[in-house]
């Protein structure tokens, strides 16, 4: 089972989160609650993931967010929205969110990215323009992180190609026919020569260089 905490400030958002992902046979929604309740309750249910309003009137959720990943075991975290906001994505991200999706994403596609995500996988909601991406590109330093690419071997490279595609480990691991734990080390190899702290800018990262633009490199790589 998936543990989902939902924090969000309506509690009409958080009643339609609730009802959507308890029909799903292998999501157990833990709480829904509002953005002062939020890190209490993650302390206290310990949810794999959790879907976290990025602007509440009680607190801010980028002030959650990081408070949420200093915890000890921390979850994955996602943010909602209703909107693009470009001045809130880069701190997300730094902060460690693992994917943006808007409030309005389709009740059918929302179980399948809260299993990617548990799973470590990058979500970034279609609608998320290019403009976001870009803006956040433009206000990171991501000079000599892109250089980090030719660093890559092969295998590394085709690996980063498919956590942008948002392929979890287990993903990777079927697509490349290597085991899971071997996976996990090309993509921790891949942060670190990318410096980088998320999958997320990776996968962003490998959109800046042009990587998704190319063909996929052979699996069998140095």
């Amino acid at each position: 089972m998936i543990r989902v905490l939902v924090v969000d400030d309506e509690a009409m958002i958080r009643t339609g989160f609730r009802h959507i992902l308890e029909c799903v046979d292998d999501i157990d929604v833990v709480a829904a609650v509002s953005g002062g309740s939020a890190v209490r309750t993650a302390r206290e249910t310990r949810p794999d993931v959790v879907l976290l309003d990025i602007r509440m009137p009680d607190v801010d959720g980028l002030t959650v967010l990081a408070e949420l990943r200093r915890l000890p075991d921390p979850p994955v975290v996602a943010m909602l929205t209703t909107f693009d906001m470009d001045e809130y994505v880069a701190t997300a991200l730094r902060e460690g969110a693992s994917g943006f999706l808007l409030k309005d994403t389709d009740p059918e596609q929302l179980p399948y990215s809260l299993r990617s995500l548990a799973e470590g996988g990058v979500v970034l909601s279609a609608k998320v323009t290019r403009t976001v991406v870009d803006g956040f590109l433009d206000t990171e330093p991501y000079g000599p992180a892109t250089a980090g690419v030719a660093r890559l071997t092969d295998r590394e490279r085709a690996v980063l190609m498919l956590v942008a595609d948002g392929l979890s480990n287990v993903g990777i691991a079927e697509r490349m026919h290597l085991s899971a734990a071997t996976v996990k080390d090309h993509v921790s190899a891949v942060l670190n020569k990318l410096e980088v702290g998320s999958r997320v800018q990776a996968a962003l990262l490998a959109e800046r260089a042009g990587l998704l633009r190319e063909a996929a490199p052979p699996a069998e790589g140095r």
